[in-house]
């Protein structure tokens, strides 16, 4: 199948929400129902090794904001897309959204869904010093100064724009990685790809 053919064909499922609210979670979920996983994150991480840079929270967030600052608001999607477009399936699930301008890249690359994965500023901040990555938060303050870095490279538009939200405050792992795979699937069923 040409490029052009699968692109038209493709579905690409974009997961965002603030950092703890189950972004990876539900598109590990995702992932398992058939679609290949790329995950943002681990791009800017790519990059930060290539650098010599430690995966810390501090220097993968300013990575991030200097990669959109030099290279533009679409700079992280356009590397996932590097990556997409070596992707034979037409099932693609993208971990981190973090701006419209990163969905609109992705639009012009297949059909997307956009969903939020959403948590209270509690519930995630426990799940971040839980998952013991090097990235977590130290203390509040440090988690708020995250959620304020997320905040302006527009993750709040993604979250209140999405197409689906999967509430992740009150439900039970299994049950939020079932609904975030429902979601999908209904939309997979509604619109032919």
């Amino acid at each position: 199948m040409g490029e052009r053919s699968l692109a038209a064909k493709r579905l690409i499922v974009c997961v965002t929400g603030m950092a703890g609210a189950g972004k990876s979670t539900a598109a590990n979920a995702i992932a398992g129902i058939g679609f290949t996983l790329v995950n943002m994150g681990d791009v800017i991480r790519e990059e930060a090794t290539k650098r010599r840079l430690d995966p810390t929270d501090a220097n993968v967030g300013s990575l991030m904001l200097e990669l959109r600052r030099v290279n533009g608001a679409r700079a992280v999607a356009e590397l996932c897309i590097d990556k997409i477009e070596t992707i034979e399936d037409r099932y693609v699930v993208v971990d981190g959204v973090r701006s419209l301008d990163e969905v609109e890249t992705f639009r012009e690359r297949g059909r997307v869904l956009l969903v939020a994965a959403h948590a209270s500023p509690a519930r995630r901040y426990e799940y971040l010093r839980s998952r013991g990555r090097p990235d977590a938060p130290r203390d509040w303050d440090d988690f708020r100064v995250r959620d304020g870095r997320e905040l302006s490279v527009g993750v709040g538009a993604t979250v209140a724009l999405a197409d689906e939200v999967v509430p992740n405050n009150r439900l039970s792992l299994d049950e939020f990685r079932h609904k975030a795979i429902e979601v999908v699937k209904q939309a997979m069923t509604e619109v032919e790809v």
